[in-house]
């Protein structure tokens, strides 16, 4: 939103079926695994492709508002993005030296 603001625009919602996608298969993970460490190991790998959709789009805002010469909102975007690879990392440390070790047993 703040970047609407930015930009002197209203912020309209719009669903997004590839991020409906993405959050039905982490359902389907929780829903049809049994709870432990291969559960949660899934969760994880359904949470880091909704990061990796979220640090493509992000990126890609990035590229725009740049192109446009819109810098503060670039800005913004850029930080937000920071975030979600931040985020991506997280993940990514967890899975790799706890969750996945443990499911690998």
């Amino acid at each position: 939103e703040k970047v609407f603001d930015l930009l002197g625009e209203k912020a309209e919602g719009k669903k997004c079926e590839a991020m409906a996608g993405l959050l039905k298969e982490g359902d389907s993970i929780v829903l049809e695994t049994t709870p432990g460490a291969v559960r949660d190991a899934g969760i994880i790998s359904a949470s880091q492709k909704i990061e990796h959709y979220e640090i493509a789009t992000y990126g890609t805002l990035v590229a725009f508002a740049k192109a446009l010469g819109e810098n503060d909102a670039a800005k913004l975007l850029t930080q937000t993005l920071a975030e979600e690879k931040e985020a991506d990392c997280i993940l990514n440390d967890v899975a790799l030296n706890t969750v996945n070790v443990v499911a690998a047993e």
